[in-house]
């Protein structure tokens, strides 16, 4: 074992209409008890709103860690009544690992069932509307406070209380918080591009955006 989690809740959701947002989206996710069944699309019981932008293989599960919400609560304690666990959607509220302590590819036990990092949570306009600001958005792109986008490598079930633990760590060297400005654009050399865009374990639309901003690079400005 690499490193130690504990999911401190599991949450499942079904589309309803959210205001502001054109379609059913099931972001106001619920806390279960008991164990739940996960398998390649996620966990048994729940939903996606929109399949052409969330869900499927490399979204199945999306993990938050629980100390991200202090981060949240200093920038915008305008929000407290809503920036609490479940506030970013997630099926996972993590306790113990975070975003400098989880790296991108990690195989992770989680109860019975084996899990993998895919790729990063992207600020979307759903996130603006369940809190209520656009400024949100930019927010989690600046800070790197995301959580992680798990598919599943083996099926099984799951429970709060259950472990999130690290026992394979493929790229030691790329915590998500490393990866995170990257994503956002804001650094990046085309060498780390290059590694990041042959990284199996990365989810093939990174792969291939990566790719195409290191080819960029090598081109040079026009």
């Amino acid at each position: 074992m690499i490193a130690r989690g504990i999911i401190a809740q599991l949450r499942i959701g079904r589309p309803q209409p959210v205001p502001g947002v054109a379609l059913p989206s099931a972001y106001h996710r619920q806390p279960v008890e008991g164990r739940v069944a996960v398998g390649l699309l996620g966990l048994d019981g729940d939903q996606v709103g929109n399949t052409k932008v969330h869900g499927g293989p490399d979204k199945a599960v999306y993990a938050y860690p629980i100390s991200g919400y202090a981060g949240w609560l200093a920038e915008f304690p305008e929000f407290a009544d809503r920036l609490g666990p479940g506030a970013m959607g997630e099926n996972l509220v993590v306790d113990g690992l975070d975003e400098a302590s989880i790296c991108l590819g990690d195989v992770i036990r989680c109860g019975s069932a084996t899990l993998q990092v895919a790729q990063i949570r992207e600020p979307c306009s759903t996130f603006a509307a369940v809190l209520g600001s656009k400024r949100v958005v930019k927010a989690m792109t600046l800070s790197g406070r995301c959580g992680w986008y798990l598919r599943v490598l083996e099926a099984g079930d799951i429970a709060a209380g259950d472990e999130h633990d690290v026992i394979e760590r493929p790229h030691s060297d790329w915590p998500i918080s490393r990866f995170t400005p990257i994503a956002a654009g804001r650094a990046g050399r085309i060498e780390e591009l290059e590694v990041l865009a042959g990284m199996a374990a990365l989810t093939p639309r990174w792969r291939q955006k990566l790719t195409s901003r290191a080819a960029q690079l090598r081109r040079g400005p026009f």
